[in-house]
């Protein structure tokens, strides 16, 4: 048996398709969700990102909606217009840095993320769930 074969056992293959499968689902029930909510699945990330900003100020910029979506600037600048434009985020200059935008939510943005997060909150347990038992049953590196 090569090494390849020995490290991808069909174990590993049934988890790592449980895996996706978990991630597939929830991506299908936030995209419905979404545009229940009258978002676009892209709209719903952007305005989740900027809510759930890491720093905790419920702000982001372009750059950092590049790196936390991977996404070229270029798409995420037009992804910022058009939700711009539909009512959902607004532009503000920083308080600290004049060169800096800051990208915050509106008040129907946030109307729109609270009530899809609301609905996705079930789901949300659900893949957790799934992907906790995953991680349990996941041999470790060490083992081959």
């Amino acid at each position: 048996m090569t090494r390849i074969e020995h490290e991808a056992s069909l174990v590993e293959y049934q988890h790592a398709a449980e895996f996706r499968a978990a991630l597939r689902r929830f991506l299908r029930v936030s995209e419905d969700a979404s545009r229940k909510h009258g978002l676009t699945p892209r709209r719903h990330l952007l305005l989740l990102m900027i809510k759930g900003a890491p720093d905790g100020t419920s702000t982001s910029t372009v750059s950092d909606l590049c790196e936390r979506l991977q996404l070229a600037q270029s798409t995420v600048t037009e992804l910022v217009q058009r939700a711009e434009g539909a009512g959902l985020v607004r532009r503000e200059q920083s308080g600290v840095d004049g060169r800096v935008v800051n990208l915050l939510l509106t008040a129907e943005g946030e109307r729109r993320l609270a009530a899809l997060n609301l609905d996705l909150r079930r789901e949300r347990e659900l893949l957790a769930r799934v992907l906790g038992e995953l991680e349990l049953s996941f041999p470790d590196s060490t083992d081959y």
